[in-house]
């Protein structure tokens, strides 16, 4: 990158995430030599940005952030990213941050250069929002968490457990995860030596602590689906046995992915078994077969179907359907 102002505001841009950057990396990242580097550097300290710079292995170049910081710079695909986050956050599960989200939305597309204006504005028509429902999180705890996690700090919390008890935590946070309409804070709990998953809406009186965390092995590469696990783990779960009077060749086609396991027992009948977290779901599996069937197990399941059944007939009247 020969064009020295542009070089400046990439350089700038990179040094604006809460992170070290390594000369080396960032020489890299722009095309540059080190010695470039070093020299833009100081054409940013002469501007008035507080660069940092640290020594050793783990040093690198950093943007302190102070009352006096130079005006925030995003490149185009930057701008148009946060307008459309901004948007969706008008309507999403954090307390209190829709009519922030739409304060700086309008303060962003107030200086955003007109073919962004347009970009964000179709993006925007094309989209609806479907507002949350259910419990919101303190958008100051997600920033507490934020920081320590940027900042490798320890917190301590107040967390309500699904049967309201109340316990006091002291963590080491590793990501906020958004899963659904809720967030998810993965952490080290400390007093437990373990990994533990806590719902952010449970989560009071969140600080930092200022004392350092432990760089740790992540409990999964994939934290998404981690967490997606531990809610299901938490959730009931029911085997279900039913023999279906049919061949299991005939259902399968009809079980799609959701299969289970088809074991065909001879004479047009084969027994279906599968696990769910709802009978809802296992009832409407069986009902859309198509056919008749016997559920061996669980009770539950039997004495579900007996209450869809009867909500059905009173639906119909108690009327024979016609044809049958």
């Amino acid at each position: 990158m020969t064009d020295t102002p542009a070089r400046l505001l990439g350089l700038l841009s990179l040094l604006q995430t809460p992170r070290e950057w390594p000369g080396s990396e960032l020489a890299g990242r722009l095309g540059v030599s080190p010695r470039t580097i070093r020299r833009d550097i100081d054409r940013l300290r002469d501007l008035g940005y507080p660069v940092e710079a640290s020594r050793g292995v783990a040093g690198g170049y950093r943007l302190v952030a102070g009352t006096a910081m130079p005006p925030l710079v995003l490149d185009d695909e930057e701008a148009v990213a946060i307008a459309v986050g901004l948007r969706t956050a008008a309507g999403q599960s954090v307390s209190g941050i829709e009519e922030a989200s739409v304060r700086a939305l309008a303060k962003l597309e107030q200086v955003l250069p007109a073919r962004l204006r347009r970009r964000v504005g179709t993006i925007g028509t094309a989209t609806v929002a479907v507002p949350a429902t259910g419990p919101v999180v303190d958008p100051a705890q997600l920033t507490v968490f934020a920081g320590a996690i940027a900042n490798h700090e320890t917190v301590r919390f107040r967390y309500r457990a699904n049967d309201g008890t109340e316990t006091r935590r002291r963590a080491e946070p590793l990501r906020l995860v958004a899963a659904g309409r809720r967030w998810y804070l993965v952490a080290y709990d400390l007093d437990r030596a373990d990994w533990r998953t806590f719902r952010a809406d449970r989560i009071h009186d969140a600080q930092a602590t200022g004392g350092r965390a432990v760089r740790r092995e992540p409990p999964a590469t994939d934290l998404a689906a981690y967490v997606i696990d531990r809610i299901y783990d938490l959730m009931p779960t029911y085997r279900a046995v039913a023999v279906l009077a049919e061949p299991a060749a005939e259902v399968a086609p009809r079980l799609g992915a959701a299969a289970g396991e088809l074991t065909d027992l001879g004479g047009g009948r084969c027994r279906w078994s599968s696990h769910a977290d709802t009978l809802d779901w296992l009832a409407f599996r069986l009902l859309g077969l198509g056919c008749a069937f016997t559920v061996e197990e669980p009770p539950e399941l039997v004495a579900h179907l007996k209450v869809l059944a009867a909500r059905a007939g009173a639906a119909a009247g108690d009327r024979p359907v016609a044809g049958s």
